[in-house]
């Protein structure tokens, strides 16, 4: 089994999300990619983020939203803390209990005190996998370069093991 920092993808495996986001992990959320240009990841939809209707409950969609664009934000701004300040969401289809969801954030804005991610979530037709059907977008407006605080200095040295720098 290749380690994850001789990965070419530099991609952290399922059973290393935990390390680097315990309430993802705990959703069942992994991770695929990590670095400043894009952060990725993957849910299967099980009871455990489901509302009672047997869908996807959209604060977990939210969950991801904020978690991804602030990982990206961290990663852009050379590991200094960042701070959302703002998560907009559009719910635009259901994801069923079963269904495999993709999430994908991207920097839309990268400045020295702001950035702005989107964050799309979708899934794909069970029948063909060309079919992509996004069941939200989001933006996230973060705070960014903040000092990072005594007890959190130990985070870059983690997310160094798992991301593309």
């Amino acid at each position: 089994m290749k380690s994850p920092q001789s990965s070419s993808s530099h991609s952290p495996p399922p059973w290393k999300t935990e390390e680097i986001d315990n309430p993802l992990s705990t959703m069942g959320f992994e991770f695929e990619e990590l670095s400043p240009e894009k952060v990725a990841g993957r849910l299967l939809v099980t009871e455990k983020c489901c509302q009672p209707f047997n869908v996807l409950h959209g604060g977990v969609s939210a969950l991801i939203a904020e978690a991804l664009a602030s990982w990206g934000a961290y990663l852009a701004c050379g590991l200094k803390r960042v701070a959302g300040i703002h998560l907009s969401i559009e719910h635009l289809k259901p994801a069923d209990l079963g269904d495999l969801v993709f999430a994908q954030a991207t920097p839309l804005r990268v400045g020295r005190t702001i950035q702005v991610w989107e964050v799309q979530l979708w899934k794909t037709d069970t029948s063909n996998s060309n079919n992509k059907f996004v069941i939200s977008t989001s933006r996230v407006t973060l705070l960014s370069n903040l000092p990072v605080p005594d007890h959190a200095k130990d985070v870059a040295p983690t997310l160094r093991k798992f991301a593309k720098l």
